[in-house]
């Protein structure tokens, strides 16, 4: 199968994607706490993850496509409180963001799409990409991974229709790709309260509330039932749904 990441190709290679006009696929994520049994790195990894099976898909139908390197740290101000976490402001990230996705449009590509792997930065990306648009000329799509797949996830998990945080939908992709890295002796206290991914519309006013408030754990839905073969099944869902949008 061809080379599909970015920072594994010659220049030379990623001039010829260019010329084919093939999209270009940038993974964000945040490295933050994910409770007392996942590593801090599950959105940076995971948001990675969606993008490789997606493009191996489309390289699979003959379409060109390349992956960004990751952009591993995003809005994670409501984690600090638990340690472990990195985070930007808005407007860094806003920078980081135009800088990164202006390089890849001076590498020649034309097509960009962000797929988000956090919560936390959904509103934010939605705003931005309409600004990344118009300021670069270029059309900056974007889509969180677990929502291009959210009809599916609903049918894979058990215990919750969405994924939340550290819960059982996290808990099994991290099993699925990284299982050294899960403490499954600690999943019997991976338990809190269910929590929207984004502002429930229903609410008229929106209060930013810290983390540490919501859930003494820092997970948000229940990992108990989590499986590899639920992780699997969640992220070639995704992979699929972001595959099929790109072939349109």
């Amino acid at each position: 199968m061809p080379e599909i990441l970015w920072n594994r190709m010659t220049a030379r290679a990623l001039k010829e994607l260019a010329a084919q006009d093939a999209p270009v696929l940038l993974p964000v994520g945040s490295t933050e706490q994910h409770g007392p049994h996942l590593p801090t790195g599950v959105d940076d990894f995971l948001s990675a993850e969606a993008c490789r099976r997606a493009a191996r898909i489309l390289v699979a139908q003959g379409r060109p496509v390349a992956v960004a390197p990751s952009l591993w740290c995003g809005l994670a101000d409501h984690h600090v409180e638990f340690g472990g976490t990195f985070t930007l402001t808005l407007a860094t990230y806003h920078a980081l963001l135009r800088d990164v996705c202006r390089s890849i449009l001076m590498a020649g590509f034309g097509k960009i799409l962000i797929v988000n792997g956090h919560g936390g930065n959904i509103t934010a990306l939605n705003a931005i990409s309409g600004e990344l648009s118009r300021e670069l000329s270029a059309p900056i799509a974007v889509t969180s991974y677990f929502m291009a797949g959210q009809a599916r996830i609903a049918e894979i998990l058990e215990d919750q229709d969405t994924l939340m945080h550290a819960c059982e939908g996290e808990t099994s992709m991290a099993m699925a790709i990284a299982p050294d890295l899960v403490d499954q002796g600690r999943l019997a206290e991976a338990v809190g309260p269910e929590i929207a991914l984004q502002s429930d519309p229903s609410e008229a006013i929106h209060v930013p509330r810290p983390f540490h408030t919501v859930t003494s754990s820092g997970v948000a839905g229940d990992a108990r039932r989590a499986s590899a073969e639920k992780g699997e099944a969640i992220l070639d869902a995704c992979a699929e749904a972001i595959a099929e949008w790109l072939m349109k």
